[in-house]
């Protein structure tokens, strides 16, 4: 397999995993757990609270359902086309595209289907906004590509 196709098919496999993790964690989520209850799941770490968000991130745009979902395609249909056309990827550029296809799938999937995206995880050490496994991987995919942004940038530098 050439490298180009090997990258491709990593990209997209990472991406597939991603949202696998995440739809299996919401639907257990739904059945397992009220809207609004809190349960103590990693003591001082995370707990688990089913929080049934329509906006985007931080609960920005709670109106614009619609735009979000058509949103998420676009940006969905336009990092496959991007991951197609590529001549080959570096690993973190391969995690980073992975993460972000596999994230933003995630959530689409809630907003096409529900209206809503499903969050449920919640950091206990400070107030931050609950989240869920693909928020996880789209905040993952902007470090690696930070990461990878820094790597070329040093690499350069020398």
């Amino acid at each position: 397999m050439s490298m180009r196709r090997t990258a491709r098919f990593s990209t997209l496999m990472l991406a597939l995993l991603i949202v696998l993790l995440d739809q299996f964690s919401k639907a257990w989520v739904l059945v397992s757990l009220p809207e609004g209850v809190t349960r103590r799941w990693l003591p001082g770490l995370l707990d688990l609270q089913l929080v049934f968000n329509r906006g985007a991130a931080f609960s920005l745009f709670t109106q614009a359902q619609t735009l979000l979902a058509l949103i998420s395609a676009i940006v969905t249909l336009v990092l496959l086309g991007w991951v197609w056309r590529q001549q080959g990827l570096n690993v973190a550029q391969t995690a980073a595209v992975g993460l972000l296809l596999g994230g933003t799938i995630g959530n689409g999937i809630d907003r096409w289907r529900m209206g809503v995206v499903v969050d449920f995880l919640r950091l206990v050490p400070f107030e931050f906004p609950v989240f869920n496994v693909a928020d996880v991987a789209i905040n993952l995919a902007v470090a690696c590509f930070a990461f990878d942004l820094l790597s070329r940038t040093r690499s350069d530098a020398r």
